[in-house]
């Protein structure tokens, strides 16, 4: 019998943009999830639309727990970073979106540190500009590193070495 590697539970959390029926039960689901996550040592992607204040309520629960997280496909704001921050050991997964004139999240990375970031596709989803609106790629992550170097005013292999040490420091690879 082949024993499966896992290095991570997710993407889990709360969806509440198009539809609130399952509320109740998308809140028991993520709990269940994150005590996996805490079962079997693992680090948990969250997945959070719509509902931040929710998804932050129930992973505050499990805050002396010391689990790994990623916010998956970060889009907030700097208040809401620095809270994530400073609930536990979490980054802030940023993605195409951060290439995006309007989207604000500019002026989140701009004022959080590095070591809180990770970088993501969100594949076949959120393609950065100039690909904005197509079917996203893997290799389109150095578009979001290159935003991301511009906004920091760095190189971007320093870009690409902090975030793939934040993302093996998470995973445990």
């Amino acid at each position: 019998m082949n024993k499966r590697n896992f290095v991570a539970i997710g993407e889990i959390g709360i969806d509440l943009y198009w539809d609130k029926t399952f509320f109740k039960q998308q809140q028991q689901a993520f709990r269940k999830q994150i005590q996996w996550a805490k079962q079997y040592k693992l680090p948990y992607v969250i997945h959070s639309r719509n509902s931040f204040n929710e998804v932050m309520e129930i992973v505050s629960e499990f805050k002396s727990d010391h689990l790994k997280a990623i916010f998956h496909c970060f889009s907030g704001n700097v208040q809401q970073a620095e809270q994530i921050i400073a609930s536990g050991d979490f980054k802030l997964g940023i993605g195409g979106v951060v290439t995006f004139k309007n989207s604000g999240l500019d002026k989140v990375v701009d004022a959080i540190d590095l070591k809180h970031l990770v970088l993501e596709t969100d594949a076949p989803y959120l393609a950065p500009t100039p690909h904005r609106g197509k079917r996203n790629e893997p290799d389109y992550l150095v578009l979001i590193a290159k935003k991301i170097a511009e906004i920091k005013n760095i190189d971007i292999e320093e870009v690409a070495a902090i975030t793939t040490q934040n993302s093996k420091y998470v995973f445990g690879v």
